[in-house]
């Protein structure tokens, strides 16, 4: 991946999920997937006791099954959601 799995990554997703008007909540859960999505509310719940890179992956599995809104992203967002879709296409 072109980006580093640190704190600044993890808030710019943070940001990234704020700007659509998605909360993001860190809770002990039994979450199979680690995360859960609660989208009539538009809210993502991640597993409180991953570390930082568990928590990119998460938000990361999650930015792909929801709508995101680029209009509403600054410069620094928009470099990295668009980094993440050009990987995701990079997979298929």
């Amino acid at each position: 991946m072109s980006f580093k799995y640190n704190a600044s990554t993890l808030t710019t997703l943070e940001s990234i999920f704020k700007e659509n008007h998605y909360v993001i909540r860190y809770e002990k859960g039994r979450f199979q997937s680690g995360y859960c999505i609660l989208e009539d509310k538009r809210v993502a719940v991640v597993n409180k006791f991953f570390e930082t890179e568990a928590r990119i992956n998460a938000l990361i599995d999650i930015l792909s099954q929801i709508q995101v809104d680029v209009n509403l992203l600054d410069e620094k967002q928009l470099k990295l959601y668009e980094q993440l879709a050009q990987q995701k296409l990079e997979l298929e």
